[in-house]
């Protein structure tokens, strides 16, 4: 067990959001509270805090570890010292992840009564890969994957399934060959610019093989990191893409951008909602996750 003054000055630190002023309230030296906590930190296997230029900033380690002592350690400060425990610490931020696109879209307007009822929600956009291994580290609560999450650091269950679809502006689409593309023949589009959120068409590739079961070699004309900026750029007429569905939902019904196709069988992505198993989630996390799931039965 962690000694009981370690937690103690653990628990100063980060309330004050500083090394000087944890040390001042319990009545150490500055040296004296680093070394209780690199002490800590070593004990439990994971940094508690990043030192910056003025402060410290809290891990999710430390928001975890903050959220278990401050009811328990209040209590005690209460009897020992006669006095009134401090006022409860509030639950920690739940620190969740995902695509920005998917974020924006759909999960922050499906946990805004949540917020709006206390919870408190801190969101990191990313790529799946980059952001699982930061769920691993214990940087994020859950994180929105749309990948399968392999292994058993991770426990992921399928959260929505994304469909894609082949869009241009009706400018654009009135060049187009639609009768030739619609029997198949990708030849249709060739000469029209190809917009893509990576170098290598992750998505109009995969569309490219499930729907014309052909390779797509042809090189993008436009790279933005950002599907939302993808579909901006259909809009303005710049070209031609492949785009979740419910990100273009709003522009095909006004006419903005053009379904180019509708196979019957198109393909879809499954995005998952993944957290690191073994340990009892907090009151916070387990709602956020919980009103996830429920809210994308109707996404």
């Amino acid at each position: 067990m962690a000694d009981l003054a370690h937690l103690r000055t653990f628990l100063a630190v980060y309330r004050a959001g500083s090394i000087t002023a944890g040390a001042a309230q319990v009545g150490l030296s500055q040296p004296t509270v680093t070394t209780q906590l690199q002490m800590l930190e070593r004990r439990l296997g994971r940094p508690l805090f990043d030192r910056l230029p003025r402060g410290v900033a809290a891990t999710a380690a430390a928001h975890e570890l903050a959220a278990r002592l401050a009811g328990p350690m209040d209590a005690l400060e209460a009897i020992a010292g006669g006095a009134e425990p401090e006022a409860a610490l509030p639950e920690p931020p739940v620190l969740l992840a995902g695509p920005a696109e998917l974020l924006a879209a759909r999960v922050v307007p499906a946990l805004a009564p949540l917020v709006a009822d206390g919870v408190r929600l801190t969101l990191t956009a990313g790529l799946t890969d980059d952001l699982l291994a930061g769920l691993r580290a214990g940087t994020y609560d859950l994180v929105v994957a749309t990948t399968r999450p392999r292994g058993r650091t991770v426990l992921a269950e399928p959260l929505a399934d994304e469909e894609f679809v082949l869009v241009a502006a009706p400018a654009v689409a009135r060049r187009i060959d639609t009768e030739r593309l619609r029997a198949g023949d990708p030849a249709a589009l060739a000469g029209l610019p190809l917009l893509s959120y990576a170098a290598d068409l992750p998505i109009l590739r995969r569309y490219w093989r499930h729907v014309f079961d052909t390779r797509l070699t042809a090189e993008p004309a436009l790279i933005v990191g950002d599907l939302r900026a993808v579909l901006a750029g259909v809009v303005a007429g710049a070209g031609v893409s492949v785009v979740p569905r419910y990100l273009c939902a709003r522009e095909l019904a006004s006419g903005a951008v053009t379904a180019l196709l509708e196979p019957e069988d198109p393909p879809i992505n499954t995005a998952f909602l993944a957290r690191r198993p073994g340990s009892s989630p907090r009151r916070h996390v387990e709602r956020v996750r919980r009103h996830l799931l429920l809210a994308a039965r109707d996404w």
